[in-house]
C-alpha cells in the first residue's frame, strides 16, 4: 500500500547498490561529505512477490537493468514504510516502463497515473513476455496475493499427524501450489482455490462449480 506522505526531495541521483525484489532497490546518494542509502520503490508498477511464480526472475531482471549503475530517481511520494516512491532512470532509460514492457510486473492500478503503462502491459501480455507466459492460474497480481496471505507462505499448512482426517479450515488456506481436485481435502477448499486463487483447472466444465466428484450433494 502506498500512503502519500510529504517528501523532502524531488529528485535523487546516485548509484544502485542493492536490489530487494522486482520493484525495490537501494540507491547510494551523496550526503554532505559522505553517502547515505535510500530505499526506492518503483512507482506505478507492482512485480510478483518473492514467493510468487516469477518473483525471483523479476528481481533478476531489475538487477540486470540497474545494479551497480548510476541512476536518477524522480520522486513521486513516500510510502507508509518510509520508502521513496518514484520513476527510476538509468542513462535516460525508463526502468519502471521497461519492467512492464518485459512482462516483469503489472501496472499498479490503484496508483498508476501514466496511461502508457497500460499499453505496455497489454503488449507484453499479447506477446506472452515474462510472467505472461505462465499458466493463467499462476498469474496472480501481487496485491491480490497479499490479500490472501499468499506472501507469507509457499504452501498450505500441514495438518498434525494425529489428525489425518481433519480438513483445513478456511483461515488456514492460502493460494499456493495446489492445482488439481485430487489435492483438495474438501469442497470448501476447492471453492476457495477456484474463487479466491483463480485456479480454473478445478472447473473442467466451466460451470462455476469446482471438482464435481467432490462437490456433489452427497459429498458436501
Amino acid at each position: 500500500m502506498m500512503l502519500a506522505l510529504p517528501v523532502t526531495a524531488t529528485e535523487y541521483t546516485g548509484k544502485v547498490v542493492g536490489v530487494s525484489d522486482g520493484d525495490t532497490l537501494t540507491l547510494l546518494v551523496p550526503d554532505g561529505s559522505s553517502y547515505k542509502p535510500i530505499k526506492i520503490r518503483l512507482g506505478e508498477i507492482d512485480t510478483p512477490e518473492s514467493a510468487q511464480p516469477y518473483g525471483a526472475r523479476a528481481k533478476q531482471q531489475l538487477s540486470e537493468l540497474v545494479f551497480d549503475r548510476p541512476a536518477r530517481v524522480v520522486v513521486q511520494t513516500t510510502d507508509r514504510y518510509g520508502r521513496t516512491v518514484g520513476r527510476v532512470y538509468v542513462g535516460g532509460f525508463d526502468i519502471n516502463a521497461e519492467m512492464i514492457r518485459r512482462g516483469a510486473g503489472w501496472v499498479y492500478r490503484q496508483y498508476a497515473k501514466d496511461s502508457s503503462f497500460y499499453r505496455l502491459e497489454a503488449e507484453a501480455k499479447a506477446a506472452k513476455r515474462g510472467l505472461w507466459a505462465l499458466p493463467e492460474a499462476q498469474r496472480i497480481p501481487p496485491w491480490e496475493w497479499r490479500k490472501t496471505g499468499g506472501g507469507v507462505a509457499t504452501s498450505p499448512p500441514i495438518k498434525a499427524s494425529n489428525l489425518p482426517s481433519t480438513p483445513a479450515t478456511r483461515n488456514e488456506w492460502v493460494c499456493a501450489d495446489k492445482r488439481y481436485c485430487r489435492q483438495m481435502t474438501s469442497c470448501e477448499e476447492a471453492r476457495f482455490y477456484l474463487t479466491t486463487c483463480g485456479v480454473k483447472s478445478l472447473d473442467g466444465n466451466h460451470n462455476g462449480k469446482p471438482c464435481e466428484a467432490l462437490c456433489t450433494p452427497s459429498h458436501q
